[in-house]
């Protein structure tokens, strides 16, 4: 399951993963993984749960961010959530966003994983097609 969390700059998205974050590392059985573009968030997330950054892996692009996500699931069967803040400034553009949402979606079925992203952008700029997936707008 994808969740996104949408907004304009600025907005608060970031406060907001990092809060749904450190509640599922409290309550989780399984493991908790938080990703994000340029280190920013270490003292903002709990301990519990496993910070990376992505700019040391190079990762850019939507397939590299999916092969990305789908190397965590695949390496680790005890993961339970994923969020991954800024998902735009990883994408190549916005074009991009709803085919990779769309395959992130299917992979975390697969993987009974859930998902959330934080979206720099309107809710109604958002693809018709993402539209269900939002449940948390800044």
């Amino acid at each position: 399951m994808v969740t996104l969390i949408v907004g304009k700059k600025g907005a608060g998205k970031t406060k907001k993963l990092v809060d749904a974050a450190n509640a599922a590392a409290k309550s989780a059985s399984g493991n908790v993984v938080v990703v994000e573009v340029k280190t920013k968030l270490t003292l903002d997330i709990s301990h519990e749960a496993r910070l990376i950054t992505l700019q040391p892996y190079e990762v850019s692009g939507a397939d590299a961010l999916y092969g990305f996500v789908a190397g965590i699931c695949a390496g680790n069967y005890d993961v339970q959530e994923i969020f991954v803040d800024s998902v735009l400034q990883i994408l190549d553009n916005d074009s991009d966003l709803a085919p990779f949402i769309e395959k992130v979606d299917k992979l975390a079925k697969m993987a009974e994983t859930k998902v959330t992203f934080s979206v720099s952008m309107a809710e109604e700029d958002l693809p018709e097609s993402l539209k269900d997936l939002v449940t948390i707008v800044a």
